[in-house]
């Protein structure tokens, strides 16, 4: 089987600024753990709070960067992958170009003159994280970059597309292409509900692209959301779950299939009218770093073995160790070479 190409992504690429932060920071900003959100006016000064600490790093991230990257670590194939999104013209920039060059994907920037490149700030408390994002450039992407014909060719090269749901922000349009092109020509198409806020205020461009996705990705609280902003009235993780992959469909080559989860709680899987739940690999207190870029990783790890073909078990135990790896470092980093067999 042709590997190269076989996957491809979109979305917002941004500068992971990450330090661990006390909770007088997360009060002075007004930010929540394990959340994630876009910056306002009254947020602007931490990013300048962050550079200053000692221990800060930057990462490479955004959301579908990251499941990008660890699709391509797992596969070590090199060229499976492709993704596309707005940098600017930047130091930061150009680090994300090198950054990407070195895992082996092959990424199509939209390199925007005016717009810095995104920044994400990473506060990290106790091992868990607070996102929030300045996007920047990455809100300047156009469906034009994506219609030039040495772009749209990795839309025909790939059989499988995977787009967070951050990106409904910035180019529903581009979304819309791709979700078409997926449904005419029998790939698969797949989203992640992201974060509460997209689910919130972001409904009527989300629901619109649903009947194309093939797989919805989410967390509890996402999934959570999800329900309460449709009215569904349960908390209930498995019964939200089957309701989103019960959601009508606009191809009927392939079942929807809706993959929560959980943090340290088993994994919620719904297809064909059932439920089944994965354990996830459990992990002392002590050994975690970050849970920055889990749920990227979960995906990404389970993107290479679905593009292989591999079984739904497989695809989620891939997505388990590439988390439980991710969780053991700073951000969504890896060591060289997977361990998974």
């Amino acid at each position: 089987m042709a590997y190269e190409g076989i996957l491809l992504g979109m979305g917002n690429p941004l500068l992971d600024i990450s330090a661990v932060v006390d909770e007088d920071f997360l009060k002075k900003y007004d930010i929540k753990l394990n959340n994630a959100i876009l910056a306002e006016d009254k947020h602007l000064p931490m990013y300048e709070e962050m550079t200053n600490k000692n221990d800060v790093e930057y990462i490479a991230g955004g959301a579908t960067q990251n499941s990008i990257r660890v699709a391509q670590w797992m596969l070590q194939i090199p060229g499976a992958t492709s993704y596309m999104g707005c940098i600017g013209k930047d130091k930061f920039g150009e680090e994300m170009k090198k950054n990407s060059k070195l895992a082996g994907v092959n990424v199509h920037y939209y390199e925007d003159e005016t717009a810095p490149t995104g920044t994400c700030a990473v506060c990290v408390v106790g091992g868990e994280r607070s996102l929030v994002a300045n996007l920047s450039a990455a809100n300047c992407y156009k469906s034009e970059h994506l219609k030039r014909p040495e772009n749209w060719a990795l839309v025909e090269k790939a059989k499988y597309f995977y787009i967070a749901g951050f990106f409904l922000t910035v180019s529903p349009e581009s979304i819309q292409l791709v979700a078409e092109h997926a449904a005419a020509k029998n790939k698969v198409f797949m989203m992640n509900l992201s974060a509460p806020f997209i689910c919130e205020f972001f409904r009527d461009v989300q629901e619109k692209a649903l009947p194309y996705m093939d797989y919805v990705f989410g967390n509890e609280t996402e999934a959570r959301t999800f329900s309460k902003v449709h009215g569904w009235e349960t908390d209930n993780v498995e019964e939200i779950a089957l309701k989103i992959s019960q959601w009508p469909k606009a191809s009927g080559t392939h079942k929807r299939i809706t993959v929560i989860t959980q943090g340290a709680d088993p994994v919620v899987v719904a297809e064909d009218g059932k439920v089944k739940l994965f354990p996830v690999i459990l992990l002392p207190k002590e050994k975690l770093v970050d849970t920055n870029g889990a749920g990227d990783a979960f995906v990404g790890g389970f993107l290479s073995q679905l593009v292989q073909e591999k079984p739904i078990e497989e695809c989620i135990r891939a997505g388990c160790y590439a988390a439980n790896v991710i969780i053991q470092r700073s951000g969504c980093t890896y060591p060289e070479k997977p361990s998974f067999s």
